[in-house]
């Protein structure tokens, strides 16, 4: 124990020798490095042998065993059930099967709608439709009558199965017009006459029509129909055709061919010129068989139509084939965004007085009719989309038309014996030319949204005809646009703007200078127009819609026919209401 204590005292006093002063400074020195430290590494390298132990008897290693026991635990865990995400559900409107609809506007225009409709069973459906649209007139210079009035009854009944569908059509239609175009500023007209002139026309249709669908078969589809046209001047037409349709396969390749049979028959109770009555009949049969050839990316459709026509005109008959191409090809070029399509088609068209009114009601009674062969139509193109809700159609092509029909101002004659009001130079007659032409279309679809849509198209041609001087009434540049706006769900409105460029006519003028009145025949060109009209609707709730149309809102006076002006600016409000039974 004594030495330890003189140990440690012996230290502790060999520490305080040994320590530095406080005050006491050692010097410094300078140390020079001769070379760099440059360390590196070694490769490592696992020692293999195995340490001898120190121990001088190593102790065994024990064995272990492990058990396990299983015995029931309680537990109040309960996991929760996995719940799909709730997902915002648009309210869908309730369809109604019936609606009535009632508007009225300036120029003492009334537009009237009714439509039923009724499920039957599952399968047999029947519908109506009661329209009516009249026009008290009131165009400012015009020394006639210009009232309009149009009426019509629509009836439908059909069935609908897995296997066929088909329906049955009946029409009923009433259409009062009157020749208000009198040429006043061409022709001196006293007052008197004018005040005899008995401008009014009235048409009259019953139609009876139906198609059937088949899903599988030979028989594809085929429709039907009849109708009967006149008028107040003792016209009368009946027209009847039946078109049906077969898809089959040859040597694996799908054929698909349309027959038609097509016949028109009518009469007019006089001729322009008073000299005997008209009358004229045609029967076209024809096929267009086709068969479908497909690649990877291309579909050909490769036929030809071949057509027969018996015609006859006030005794005289004639008969004739035609032979036209039906070929039509498309390539996918990036998919459904771009796709390449041309074509080379023909077929005859069967022209009626009924089909003459459609496009312009203010034709004379005293038309010749025959039909016109289109003999091909070559075109080229491309459609697809830009963007996905934006697609794009142009295409540009040649088609050459014999016998094409045009319209075109009936002459004033002084001494005509026909007393009847469309003798005034104040009505069109059809005259028949063969016509070239060269076209450009393109047409732009944007779907922005749900809520919103524009689409916008436009038609340049070049025409060439034979025998007459200009392409009567066609206008080289046409334009359309429409725009739909849901602004909210009460609130919806829409716009549409058309163009129609120069038109040319022949009409007849006096020499108002010489003292015995003479006429003569001279070119006129229409002035291009556009046309706005604008729509607006508030959807009071389910059932009730308050509406507002425009028509010609840039109160533009144009003539759509030579010395036919149009209404001003025309706006029409009224109501809608949906209901069922």
């Amino acid at each position: 124990m004594k030495k330890v204590i003189f140990s440690i005292i012996a230290i502790t006093a060999a520490q305080y020798g040994f320590s530095q002063k406080k005050d006491e400074n050692i010097g410094s020195e300078v140390v020079n490095i001769v070379k760099p430290y440059t360390p590196t590494i070694s490769d490592a390298f696992k020692v293999k042998e195995i340490p001898a132990s120190e121990e001088e008897v190593p102790e065994p290693k024990l064995p272990i065993t492990y058990q396990i026991f299983s015995f029931p635990v309680a537990s109040t865990f309960i996991p929760s059930k996995g719940k799909a995400a709730d997902v915002d559900k648009e309210e869908l409107e309730k369809g109604f099967s019936n609606y009535a609809l009632l508007g009225i506007g300036n120029y003492g225009t009334v537009n009237a709608e009714v439509f039923v409709a009724h499920q039957l069973n599952r399968t047999d459906y029947v519908g109506a439709l009661l329209h009516h649209l009249s026009s008290q007139g009131g165009i400012k210079s015009v020394k006639l009558n210009d009232k309009f009035y149009t009426t019509g009854l629509d009836i439908t009944y059909g069935s609908r199965t897995n296997d066929l569908q088909w329906n049955v059509d009946l029409g009923v239609k009433n259409q009062i017009i009157n020749w208000y175009g009198l040429p006043s500023e061409n022709i001196l007209f006293a007052d008197e006459t004018v005040a005899q002139i008995d401008a009014q026309q009235s048409y009259n249709t019953i139609s009876l029509g139906g198609r059937m669908e088949f899903k599988d078969g030979l028989f594809n589809n085929a429709s039907m129909q009849f109708k009967r046209f006149s008028d107040k001047m003792g016209s009368g037409e009946n027209r009847f055709f039946v078109k049906p349709e077969f898809d089959f396969d040859v040597m694996d390749q799908k054929v698909k061919a349309a027959v038609l049979v097509d016949y028109v028959g009518g009469s007019f109770e006089r001729d322009f010129y008073n000299t005997g009555d008209i009358k004229y009949s045609n029967i076209i049969f024809g096929t267009k068989p086709s068969f479908l050839y497909q690649q990877d990316d291309l579909s050909v459709h490769l036929g030809a139509g071949v057509f027969y026509s018996t015609y006859k005109f006030n005794g005289a008959s004639d008969g004739k084939v035609y032979i036209y191409p039906n070929i039509k090809a498309s390539y996918r070029l990036v998919g459904d965004l771009m796709i390449a399509y041309a074509g080379a088609e023909g077929g005859l068209v069967q022209n009626s007085y009924a089909d003459f009114v459609d496009k312009n009601p203010y034709v004379s009674p005293t038309l010749f009719v025959e039909p016109t062969s289109n003999s091909y139509d070559i075109y080229v193109g491309m459609k697809g989309k830009l963007a996905n809700a934006v697609s794009f159609n142009v295409k540009g092509g040649y088609n050459s038309q014999i016998d094409k029909a045009f319209f075109q101002s009936n002459t004033f004659i002084a001494t005509n014996t026909n007393d009847k009001g469309y003798v005034n130079g104040n009505s069109f007659q059809v005259v028949y030319d063969d016509l070239n032409t060269v076209s450009i279309f393109g047409e732009i679809k944007a779907d922005f949204s749900k809520k919103a849509s524009l689409t916008l198209s436009g038609t340049y041609n070049n025409f060439s005809t034979k025998n007459i001087d200009k392409a009567w009434n066609l206008p080289q540049l046409k334009v359309e646009s429409a725009l739909n706006i849901d602004f909210t769900e009460k609130w919806y409105g829409g716009l549409q703007l058309f163009f129609v460029g120069e038109r040319t006519d022949l009409v007849t003028v006096q020499d108002k200078t010489a003292l015995i009145p003479t006429y003569t025949n001279q070119q006129v060109t229409l002035d291009s127009y556009f046309d706005l009209n604008a729509n607006i609707g508030y959807k009071f709730n389910k059932r009730l819609t308050f509406f507002m149309r425009g028509n010609n809102l840039a109160n533009q006076q144009y003539n759509r026919w030579a010395n036919f002006p149009v209404q001003g600016i025309q706006v029409l409000g009224g109501a809608s209401y949906k209901f069922d039974f």
